[in-house]
């Protein structure tokens, strides 16, 4: 059997994704190989990501390598994963999520509450951002690039008085150790499919998708179409500037979906959470955009 390629990038984080995708694989005796792509968002590293086309910079040029056949799959963190696809492109299979929680490191060990008025807080992310700043209207938050092992190094040698990352991308480092504490789902929001790893292909490929939905885990599936399916309710308006924040929690047969949306500048913000069954996910979704719409979110989005 020709093993897959699998289309990854290269940082630390993103080769333990696809190492791990292809271990899966090859418990149902799927053979693979991994092909490291440089995208736009790892080269420039030295001006906030919104400013190079945002998450999606991540993922671009895995989906030329896609188009162009050079790779069978690419494997993303699905929170650097823009609602909208390109037309042609799907993803097919999910892993099993990981804590999704966001985490906060200070050096000393300091509770974030215990910090003064600022102090100065690290985070690349403008969801993350305008949550502290709601919280924390004292602290002067600012950006935060590079990758897990550089975000750290920064916080540890004074840079930064605490940063904020993603628990999962840490444990999956094995740099648990590390997180000073965890914030909880209704103090932090996290992104749309943070903590789970997810798998795109190009239309026609079936045969790559009926492989990948061996290891497809469906709770984390059912939660990752859930959260997506609320962003691409506001379509083409949100962007890498759009400070919003989706979070589907499944207990039994209920599932809690949790929102928060923020202007330009965190000066107003929407919070919203919507209970019903399991079995209606898509429409809750679907009702949850239209409470947050009801309440203004597009005139936050500068779109009203």
């Amino acid at each position: 059997m020709t093993p897959l390629k699998i289309g990854t990038r290269g940082s630390e984080l993103a080769l333990w994704q696809a190492r791990e995708v292809a271990r899966l694989l090859g418990l149902h005796d799927i053979p693979t190989e991994i092909v490291k792509i440089q995208t736009t968002g790892d080269r420039r590293t030295d001006v906030p990501l919104a400013e190079v086309g945002g998450k999606g910079m991540f993922v671009k040029e895995l989906e030329d390598a896609l188009r162009q056949r050079t790779v069978d799959f690419a494997v993303h963190s699905l929170k650097d994963v823009p609602s909208i696809l390109p037309e042609g492109f799907r993803l097919v299979a999910f892993l099993e999520r990981a804590d999704p929680r966001d985490a906060w490191f200070q050096r000393d060990g300091t509770a974030i509450a215990d910090l003064p008025d600022g102090a100065v807080v690290g985070t690349g992310s403008p969801r993350r951002a305008a949550q502290l700043e709601s919280r924390f209207p004292g602290f002067d938050v600012r950006n935060l690039r590079g990758n897990v092992p550089t975000r750290l190094e920064k916080m540890k040698r004074g840079d930064y008085d605490g940063i904020v990352l993603a628990a999962a991308g840490v444990t999956r480092l094995g740099r648990a150790n590390e997180i000073t504490s965890l914030f909880g789902v209704d103090e932090m929001i996290p992104a749309a499919g943070q903590g789970i790893v997810a798998m795109e292909i190009v239309e026609g490929r079936d045969d790559v998708a009926e492989a990948l939905a061996k290891i497809d885990h469906a709770p984390s599936a059912l939660a990752a179409r859930t959260e997506r399916g609320v962003l691409e309710e506001f379509g083409t308006s949100l962007d890498c500037y759009s400070a919003i924040a989706v979070h589907a929690s499944r207990d039994g047969d209920a599932l809690t979906i949790r929102a928060f949306l923020a202007d330009d500048g965190a000066t107003r913000s929407i919070r919203e959470t919507i209970s019903g069954p399991v079995a209606e996910a898509a429409s809750l979704a679907r009702r949850l955009a239209d409470a947050m719409k009801a309440k203004g979110a597009m005139d936050l989005l500068g779109v009203g």
